[in-house]
């Protein structure tokens, strides 16, 4: 079975092929070109979410209290 980064990279790539395919075509086809974009983005929006935040300490706002 696929693990989830590997499947988010697929996706990626498929996507990425699919649209530029659709693109190349003399006579655009707007449904696959809208296809490969929704697989790209799903796949980028997949693997972002996997990616950990920067701020350890997510409480913190940029506004402090005074005291």
């Amino acid at each position: 079975m696929l693990n989830s980064r590997t499947l988010n990279f697929a996706l990626i790539l498929i996507g990425g092929i699919v649209a530029v395919y659709a693109e190349s075509n003399e006579k655009q086809n707007t449904y696959i070109l809208l296809g490969g974009i929704m697989l790209l983005m799903i796949g980028l929006y997949r693997l972002s979410k996997g990616i950990p935040s920067k701020n350890k300490n997510e409480d913190n706002t940029f506004i402090e209290e005074e005291e």
